[in-house]
Formats: structure tokens, sequence, C-alpha cells
């Protein structure tokens, strides 16, 4: 499935300074991994050491947080859009 993987600017230097960046995946874990694959250290960015999203990370398939659907393991379409948002924070 080809979908595209809409890249905030603080990990943009991994995707060449690309923006948005379309990947062949069936879930959300190996989007992960295609990306390292094709981007090699943007992995360590996106996960921690046990291979879970860095807390301060949401990843939203179709607007959806996986944290609320499969997380990981949350299946992908042929042209799902997968938003990768830094956590905001502030007051």
């Amino acid at each position: 499935m080809m979908v595209k993987v809409l890249i905030p600017t603080p990990l943009q230097k991994y995707t060449n300074d690309e923006a948005t960046v379309e990947v062949e995946a069936v879930t959300v874990a190996e989007l992960i991994d295609t990306l390292e694959t094709k981007y090699p250290g943007i992995k360590n960015r996106i996960c921690d050491e046990s291979g879970k999203v860095r807390r301060f990370l949401n990843i939203y398939v179709k607007e959806e947080d996986i944290r609320f659907l499969d997380n990981t393991q949350t299946q992908l379409s042929d042209g799902d859009e997968v938003s990768i948002v830094p956590a905001v924070a502030g007051g």
C-alpha cells in the first residue's frame, strides 16, 4: 500500500528536507521501518529503545490518533495519509 507521510520540520533533515514522502507499508510499524530504510536515523527519533513511539510524538492515520486504534499495528490502506506530529506543551 502506498501511503503519504507528513514529516514534521524537526525530522525533515532525515528526509532531505522533504515535508511529505511516500512509502509502501501495510501497518504503521512497517511504515516506520520503511522510513528507516529510506532515511537512515529517522526511526531513532520516532521510536524509543524498546521500539515504541516516543511519548512526545503523535502519529495519526487519516486524522485518527494511533493510540486509540491499534497503535503501531494499525492497518494502512492505499492512499492513506499518515501524520507525525510532535506534541506541543505550553501554558
